[in-house]
């Protein structure tokens, strides 16, 4: 299929397209070409394979299969920033990323304006809806790793050995939200994506739930709140826990969330800014679903089902949504399962949710990390339970 010129089919999807490409650039810009090489953990990336991966996605997934002229910029990139769609050839290893050295940030940096340049002149063409809808798709795919390479820094950055300050974000945090409670009737009602607008295939179809009658916080957990839990003996108590929990306790060594530190005597938190004091109203991250499950369990509570939580999420931006988006993505007690009728994509785009709905659990809201026009209400993110250095936090519910 190729696109007609000259007509400019969607000229929001190109400045769109500029924006999301050069926002990631922006988020890089602190790091040095050190920083960037770097992986912490197997599940953490390079800030550079980020990079680098988003732009192949755009490579492998637009201008391949639509831009006969196009040229590849290096042949050997394709099994390097694969991350993990099968469909499309071979791949290195997600954990030895950090030991590819090469190509460096400057190579890097001149693939992304290879591609950028090949892209923008395509979609100054006049391109059917359905490449549209592809390329729609890869910037969304950026903005989600946008929040990786951030997450992913704060885990490199606060090795005890480093414990360095990677800056301030271009947004700001919304903060815990108002403490209280807000009561909701048994009902059936409906979740999931529905109508225009972007969302991932995992939102949808939209569907009935049913709800039993029930209370949500209208805040976060906060620090303080966190801490009373852990001095009140909660990482020593099995009854809290999960047993797969409990177990991970004396593996790792958990006593606190993964951001905290001890100052000698005082309590720090190490966060995109370095090192500061513990904020006791700031909601309390880092932490993993085993501890948000104890903790809500210890509070005489428990977490919502995604239902619950969605059926009582303002939109994102209105102004009752502080501590619901932008602060911290909030652990629910839904397993990461397809809605009823959702039927995967086809080809190796349709790899991109449906192959993980297992042995995860889903995330609702969005975090500090994320880019803020990234949020939705139908928003499934999704992460195994011992995850803890993803920006995640927790509100409480409980039944009536």
């Amino acid at each position: 299929m190729t696109p007609e010129r000259p007509a400019m089919a969607d000229p929001e999807l190109l400045e769109r397209f500029a924006a999301v490409r050069s926002l990631s650039v922006a988020l890089a810009a602190p790091l040095s070409p050190e920083d960037q090489t770097v992986q912490s953990m197997p599940d953490a990336s390079p800030t550079k394979w980020h990079l680098a991966h988003t732009t192949w996605f755009f490579e492998t997934f637009v201008l391949k299969p639509y831009a006969p002229a196009y040229e590849l910029f290096n042949a050997h990139f394709g099994y390097l920033f694969n991350s993990y769609y099968d469909g499309a050839g071979e791949r290195h290893p997600r954990e030895q990323r950090g030991l590819v050295s090469r190509p460096g940030i400057v190579d890097v940096a001149a693939y992304r304006r290879h591609v950028d340049t090949w892209l923008t002149e395509f979609l100054e063409c006049r391109i059917p809806a359905e490449i549209g809808a592809v390329v729609e798709l890869g910037l969304h795919h950026e903005q989600q790793h946008q929040e990786l390479l951030l997450m992913d820094i704060h885990h490199v950055l606060g090795h005890p050995a480093v414990r360095a300050s990677y800056g301030p974000l271009p947004w700001e945090s919304s903060g815990a939200g108002p403490t209280g409670w807000r009561e909701f009737e048994g009902a059936i009602v409906e979740i999931g994506h529905q109508g225009s607008g972007f969302a991932f295939d995992n939102e949808g179809p939209r569907h009935r739930a049913l709800l039993e009658p029930f209370e949500i916080a209208t805040g976060l957990v906060t620090n303080a709140e966190y801490l009373a839990f852990v001095e009140d003996g909660g990482y020593d108590e099995p009854r809290l826990w999960m047993s797969e929990g409990f177990a991970l306790l004396g593996q790792e060594g958990w006593r606190t969330p993964m951001s905290w530190v001890d100052g000698g005597g005082t309590l720090l938190e190490h966060t995109l800014e370095g090192l500061v004091s513990l904020d006791p109203a700031a909601p309390v991250q880092h932490v993993s679903w085993f501890e948000a499950d104890a903790f809500a369990r210890w509070a005489g509570a428990r977490l919502p089902t995604e239902a619950e939580w969605e059926a009582a999420a303002p939109e994102p931006g209105a102004p009752e949504s502080s501590g619901w988006f932008g602060a911290v993505w909030q652990w629910t007690q839904s397993p990461y399962v397809a809605y009823p009728g959702f039927v995967p994509d086809t080809g190796a785009i349709g790899e991109y949710n449906g192959k993980f709905m297992v042995n995860q659990m889903v995330l609702r809201g969005s975090s500090v990390a994320t880019p803020p026009d990234h949020a939705r209400r139908t928003y499934r993110n999704f992460f195994p339970t011992s995850a803890r250095w993803v920006f995640a936090g927790l509100r409480l519910a409980r039944d009536t």
